[in-house]
């Protein structure tokens, strides 16, 4: 058992949603210890984990399309093209902002390490104050990994994925450099999703990338032993709490 809470114990299982379910018995089978001050914080990760998860089934089935710098698109109403990525118009709230990509879609062509960011973005915005959202993220500039630092994003070596975390497909032998690799997001159960490539095994990842090399290629694409996860117990502070702060509060009181 790996899921370690600070003077409490630990939240029953069948409290959660299936999705979190899944989250909380990889969290408790990782040979890695996840220690957490209280059973909020365990319940907010599983909370944020759980909308990233579901915010990357919605833009797999938008009509958000893949797409270089050079043609990507932002809905041109909130966000301003530069040479460095598209930034928030100044009279535009953030919260805004990121709820447009997924309800206009239509408008927005990227590349899969900005829809990872703006992945990020959404599961924060589902899974806490709108207002704190909105003080947080102001003034965002999006292209590739050009984020805000209160996502605290860190990166760790190891292949001991949690669904909810974000790893790296590399394709040593691209033929266009906008395939050197595909960010994507662990589902569980051997599921990934990648802007550009879709829903697929790790396999299936693999061979959809192989099919992206420079004639001659001879190495395989592969996932690399790396992933990448928001700072929970930071952001668990912005959560929109319930009155009492314990376990028995239920997941869907910070909805």
């Amino acid at each position: 058992m790996t899921i370690i809470i600070q003077s409490q114990e630990k939240p029953p299982i069948h409290s959660f949603s299936p999705i979190q379910q899944d989250i909380y018995r990889a969290l408790d089978s990782s040979p890695q210890p996840f220690y957490y001050d209280s059973a909020f914080v365990l319940e907010f990760e599983l909370l944020l984990r759980e909308k990233l998860i579901q915010a990357a089934y919605q833009l797999h089935e938008s009509k958000a399309e893949f797409a270089p710098f050079d043609v990507s698109r932002f809905n041109p109403q909130i966000w301003t093209k530069t040479k460095y990525g598209y930034v928030l118009k100044p009279y535009i709230l953030p919260s805004d902002a990121i709820r447009d990509v997924f309800q206009n879609s239509h408008l927005y062509a990227f590349e899969c390490s900005t829809a990872i960011v703006l992945l990020f973005y959404k599961s924060v915005l589902d899974s806490i104050s709108i207002s704190r959202f909105n003080t947080l993220f102001q003034g965002l500039l999006v292209w590739d990994w050009n984020y805000d630092q209160d996502l605290g994003i860190d990166t760790r070596i190891g292949r001991d994925f949690i669904p909810g975390d974000v790893v790296y497909f590399y394709n040593p032998d691209f033929q266009h450099p906008i395939w050197t690799g595909e960010n994507a997001v662990y589902l569980g159960n051997d599921r990934y999703f990648g802007h550009g490539v879709g829903l697929e095994s790790e396999r299936g990842m693999i061979e959809a990338l192989n099919t992206l090399r420079k004639p001659g290629a001879t190495q395989d694409a592969y996932l690399i032993s790396q992933h990448s996860r928001l700072s929970y117990k930071y952001l668990s502070q912005f959560a929109r709490r319930a009155p009492q702060q314990d376990y028995h509060s239920s997941i869907m009181q910070l909805l």
